[in-house]
């Protein structure tokens, strides 16, 4: 197959046509998986329904959805091992300590997005919050651990606190934004 040269940026249609089964295989690929591949895939082609972008040429939209594709994966493969991490500690709890099935979804969502907040921090501060916080470390044991001062690991939950109330408050003002006004 020839490489078109897209006259006007093409629609999502024409780049589905000319780009799924090559995306869809290149995913298979890398995630050893035929399902987990069209799933993914799919999302791809979803994404630029709802969020189009222009492609010059083939060759620039084949980039632009490798690197989408890739990126998935690797957040495909985060959310596995969150989620083995998670069925992990379940697996050691006794049967009757074990959450609802409900409460298991919710945790396990609560751990994405701990996990999503923490990817935005420097490594160090998001080491402490997880040490201090998860582990209950002391300053101390932390800053140990770290191969910092007592005060640069206070220093560390303070910004990756400042981070979790900016979060927040963006959540809040996103989602009030939506509401109809009621005056």
């Amino acid at each position: 197959m020839s490489n078109p040269d897209y006259k006007s940026s093409p629609s999502v249609e024409v780049l589905y046509n000319d780009h799924h089964t090559w995306l869809r295989d290149w995913l298979r690929r890398r995630l050893g998986n035929a399902v987990d591949a069209a799933d993914l895939a799919q999302d791809i082609f979803l994404r630029l329904l709802l969020k189009p972008c222009h492609f010059n040429n083939f060759l620039d939209a084949r980039a632009y959805l490798r690197t989408t594709a890739y990126h998935l994966c690797v957040d495909l493969w985060r959310r596995r091992e969150i989620e083995q991490a998670w069925l992990d500690v379940l697996s050691t709890q006794p049967e009757n300590r074990v959450p609802s099935t409900e409460h298991q979804a919710i945790v396990l969502e609560a751990l994405y997005e701990i996990d999503a907040m923490l990817r935005n921090l420097p490594s160090k501060a998001a080491n402490a919050f997880i040490l201090a916080v998860a582990c209950g470390m002391t300053d101390k044991e932390v800053a140990k651990e770290l191969g910092v001062s007592d005060r640069m690991v206070r220093k560390y939950i303070a910004q990756t606190m400042l981070h979790c109330m900016q979060l927040e408050i963006r959540e809040i003002v996103v989602n009030s934004a939506g509401s109809p006004d009621i005056t």
